[in-house]
């Protein structure tokens, strides 16, 4: 058998890889962040940032929150860096460590809410 030489590519053929390539590649980039956001998360707890026991409450703050007994306590930052919360929603506070105290301090026996309760309305 004999080899017959292959003939150049065209033109258009060249210009049709290349669009191809670039779709493809711009099609990866724009979907990148999407699939990396399915990957799943880290799931461990984090390690609080202050954690003590007031009034004979257990009090953790940590980048997720306030957690008074084990509870989440809502918190509102107001734009003046200080703190608010739903239980002493009437002042503020410098720090979440300072209003958790004072969410202690106002609960005093009664424990807050589950995070499951449902809302009134």
């Amino acid at each position: 058998m004999s080899a017959v030489p292959a003939a150049p590519p065209t033109r258009r053929a060249v210009l049709r890889t290349a669009f191809t390539a670039a779709v493809l590649a711009g099609t990866a980039a724009a979907l990148a962040p999407v699939l990396r956001a399915r990957r799943p998360r880290q799931t461990l707890t984090p390690a609080p940032l202050s954690e003590e026991t007031y009034r004979g409450r257990h009090i953790a703050v940590d980048r997720t929150g306030i957690r008074i007994d084990g509870r989440p306590l809502h918190v509102m930052r107001r734009a003046d860096g200080s703190y608010l919360s739903g239980v002493n929603h009437f002042q503020s506070f410098g720090t979440p460590l300072e209003l958790a105290r004072a969410a202690v301090d106002e609960l005093g026996t009664v424990q807050l809410a589950s995070a499951s309760a449902p809302h009134h309305g």
